[in-house]
C-alpha cells in the first residue's frame, strides 16, 4: 500500500500528498468497516456459545474505536495486511467440546469478511456503481468527488477479502492457528500451542523480510488465494 508508492514521492511530491490524503480518507473509512466487522463476529458467536467475556468488556459493539489495533491497522495501510484488537474470549465458558467452538469463534471473523465483500460487492455485480481495483489507486491521479465513493467500495470490498485470507493463516495470533488447533488430535493441538508464544515474533520477522527483501513471503501466499475470492466476489479481476 503506501510502502509500496513511496517512489512517487520523489517522482511528483504534490501528487503524492493529494494521494496521501485521498489514500487515508478512503482505506481509513473501509478499514474501519472491515476491523470491525471482524472484531465484532467473534464477540456474537463467543456470545451464542455462553461467553459474554467481550460483551461485559464493551467489544459486543460495531464501535470501531473498540476494535481496533494501532500495530495492525498501521500495517494494513503500510504494506496491505493487518489485524485488529484480539477479542478476550474465556474457552471454560464455552460449554461442552471447547476446542472446537473455540475453532468455530476463531473462523467467524474470517468468515464475516468474506460475507461483508459479497454483500459490499453486489452493487458491481449489479454494474450500480463504477469498479476502480485498490491496485491501480495509485495511478488515479488527484481527488475526484465523483470518484471517492467507487474508491472507498474497491478498499472495503479489498480489506474484508485480505483480512479473511490474512487471519486463515495458521501462525499465531491469527485466527487460522486457532482453527486448526480446534480440529487437530489433542496431542497435536498441544504441541502446536507450544509455538503461541512466539507466533506474534514469528509473524514480525516474516513481514520484515518481506520489506527489505524481494522474497514476498506473505504476499506470496496471499495474493492467488485473495485474487481468486476477488474474482468470485466482483465477477472480474481486481
Amino acid at each position: 500500500m503506501l510502502l509500496s508508492s513511496i517512489d512517487i514521492l520523489f517522482q511528483d511530491p504534490m501528487l503524492f500528498l493529494i494521494s496521501v490524503v485521498k489514500f487515508m480518507v478512503t482505506s481509513g473509512t473501509a478499514l474501519i468497516i472491515c476491523i470491525s466487522v471482524h472484531e465484532f463476529s467473534h464477540a456474537a458467536v463467543a456470545l451464542t456459545f455462553g461467553d459474554s467475556t467481550a460483551k461485559l468488556m464493551g467489544r459486543f459493539t460495531l464501535n470501531p474505536l473498540r476494535h481496533l489495533d494501532k500495530v495492525g491497522t498501521a500495517m494494513l495501510l503500510l504494506v496491505g495486511f493487518g489485524w485488529g484488537k484480539p477479542v478476550p474470549v474465556n474457552p471454560f465458558l464455552l460449554g461442552p467440546d471447547p476446542r472446537r467452538k473455540m475453532a468455530i469463534v476463531a473462523a467467524a471473523g474470517p468468515v464475516s469478511n468474506v460475507l461483508a465483500a459479497f454483500l459490499f460487492g453486489l452493487p458491481v455485480r449489479l454494474n450500480l456503481i463504477d469498479w476502480r481495483s485498490p491496485y491501480w489507486f495509485w495511478n488515479s491521479g488527484g481527488i475526484n468527488p465523483t470518484h471517492l465513493m467507487s474508491d472507498i467500495l474497491g478498499f472495503i470490498i479489498f480489506f474484508n477479502i485480505v483480512l479473511a485470507v490474512f487471519n486463515l493463516l495458521p501462525i499465531f495470533p491469527l485466527d487460522g492457528s486457532k482453527i486448526v488447533g480446534g480440529f487437530l488430535p489433542s496431542s497435536a493441538a498441544d504441541r502446536l500451542s507450544k509455538w503461541e508464544a512466539i507466533g506474534p515474533a514469528v509473524l514480525l520477522v516474516i513481514i520484515a523480510i518481506d520489506w527489505f527483501t524481494s522474497l514476498n513471503l506473505l504476499w506470496g501466499v496471499l495474493t492467488p488465494a485473495v485474487d481468486m475470492l476477488g474474482f468470485i466476489v466482483l465477477g472480474r479481476p481486481f
